[in-house]
C-alpha cells in the first residue's frame, strides 16, 4: 500500500489528523470533492478582503493547549465578536446584556432590568414549557423574545416556534454587565491572512487532492492506504442503509461593493420574519481591513433536509436514534476513523473540532 493513511475530507478535523500522522512519520493523502482544501474554513480573497465563504469563523477558545496549537501556524488578532441585531429598524447589542436592555427599555441599572425581565418571565413565563416559544418566554420574557429570538430561530429552523422542541435553547445567557463581548472564552481572534494559513500549515508537505469524489473511486482509493480517516456524512458512507439523517443548511450570497464600509460591524442579525435573510457578514471588518471596497455575504437559512448541502446535524431524537445505528456500525468496521461535525453527527466549533482530531490522531497513532 502506498499510504498509511487516506483522509477524507480536507476540512479541519482531517487536516489536524493529517498533521499529527506526519509528525509520527506516517505517510498520508488527504482528498476532498471539493475544488480546494480547508473545508468550511476556506477562505477567498476578493480584492484583498479574506471572504469567509461558508460562514463567519470566529475562533474561541478556553484550551491554551488548542489556541497554542493553532498559533503555531498562523498569527491571530485581537477579533472580538460582538454581533449587532436589527429588528424592524432598531439595532440591538448582543449577546443580551446591559446594552440591549438599555436599548430594549432605557433601563439604567442591573436591577431595573432584572425587575423588567423577572415581571414579564412571571407574566408570560410556563411551569413546564413545552416547546421553544413557551421555553423561551420562560426564561427572558415577551420583549427579548420577541424582538431578537422568535423571527431569527424561525427562520433558521424554518417553522413556528411552537412546533420546536423545548430543548434546543436550555439557557438564554444574560449579561448584567455593559459587555458586547459574545464569547465567554479567554482567547478568541481570527488568523491575520485568513484561515488558509492555518490550513497551510496543517498540510505542508503533505499530498493533497482536490475534486475528488471519493463515492466514485471508493475501491481504488481504499487500496491505496492501511487505514482510512473519513470526515464526511456517516450514513452516506453506510450507504444510507437505515434511512438518511436530516441537517440545516445554508445558502451565501456574496456581493462585492464599491464601498469602504458597509455595515460598520462584521456580523450584523436579522431578526424580523419578514427579513428571508438571517443575518449579513462584511468580512474585511474580521480583519480591521482598509481596503477601498468591500464583501458582504447574506446568509439564507435552507430547509432542514437530506439534500442540502450539510452544514448543522439536526439533533431530534428521530435522528439521534438513527445516528446511534450507524455508530455502531461504524464501531464494527475496522480500520475505518470517522470523526467530525458529519461523521459524529455532532455540533463542533472550531476549537472543539480541533481537540477532537488532536484526541482521536493520538489514541490511533500510539496503538499502531
Amino acid at each position: 500500500m502506498e499510504y498509511d493513511f487516506l483522509i477524507v475530507g480536507a476540512g479541519l478535523f482531517g487536516s489536524v489528523f493529517a498533521h499529527q500522522a506526519k509528525k509520527a512519520g506516517k505517510k498520508c493523502l488527504v482528498i476532498d470533492k471539493r475544488e480546494h482544501l480547508g473545508g468550511n474554513i476556506y477562505c477567498e480573497n476578493v480584492d484583498g478582503v479574506n471572504v469567509h465563504k461558508y460562514g463567519a469563523h470566529i475562533f474561541h477558545t478556553n484550551d491554551k493547549e488548542i489556541w497554542d496549537f493553532v498559533n503555531s501556524f498562523a498569527e491571530f488578532n485581537r477579533y472580538t465578536n460582538s454581533p449587532i441585531a436589527s429588528h424592524e429598524g432598531t439595532l440591538y447589542n448582543l449577546p443580551f446584556n446591559m446594552n440591549t436592555f438599555y436599548q430594549l427599555w432605557g433601563t439604567r441599572t442591573p436591577q431595573e432590568a432584572q425587575k423588567i425581565i423577572n415581571e414579564q418571565v412571571a407574566q408570560y413565563g410556563f411551569q413546564q414549557p413545552k416547546n421553544l416559544e413557551e421555553q423561551a418566554l420562560s426564561l427572558v420574557g415577551k420583549d427579548i423574545y420577541e424582538k431578537l429570538i422568535k423571527g431569527y430561530t424561525e427562520k433558521q429552523w424554518g417553522c413556528p416556534a411552537t412546533q420546536l422542541p423545548a430543548f434546543i435553547i436550555k439557557r438564554l445567557p444574560l449579561r448584567f454587565t455593559f459587555d458586547n463581548n459574545y464569547f465567554n472564552d479567554k482567547y478568541q481572534g481570527i488568523p491575520i491572512g485568513g484561515y488558509n494559513k492555518i490550513t497551510q500549515g496543517l498540510l505542508e508537505g503533505i499530498e493533497t487532492k482536490t475534486g475528488v469524489d471519493y463515492f466514485k473511486n471508493k475501491e481504488t482509493l481504499d487500496s491505496k492506504a492501511q487505514h482510512i480517516v473519513f470526515t464526511g456524512k456517516i450514513d452516506e458512507y453506510f450507504n444510507f442503509q437505515y434511512g438518511k439523517l436530516s441537517y440545516r443548511s445554508l445558502e451565501f450570497k456574496h456581493q462585492t461593493l464599491p464601498m469602504e464600509n458597509y455595515q460598520g460591524n462584521a456580523v450584523v442579525n436579522y431578526t424580523s420574519s419578514e427579513v428571508p435573510f438571517t443575518r449579513i457578514i462584511e468580512h474585511k471588518h474580521f480583519e480591521f481591513g482598509s481596503q477601498k471596497s468591500t464583501v458582504i455575504t447574506r446568509e439564507y437559512p435552507l430547509q432542514g433536509s437530506t439534500s442540502n448541502e450539510p452544514y448543522y446535524p439536526i439533533n431530534n431524537q428521530d435522528n439521534n436514534n438513527l445516528y446511534v445505528k450507524y455508530k455502531q456500525l461504524a464501531q464494527a468496521t475496522p480500520n475505518v476513523i470517522f470523526g467530525g461535525r458529519l461523521a459524529e453527527y455532532k455540533y463542533y466549533d472550531m476549537h472543539q473540532v480541533i481537540g477532537s482530531a488532536l484526541s482521536k490522531s493520538k489514541k490511533v497513532l500510539s496503538s499502531l
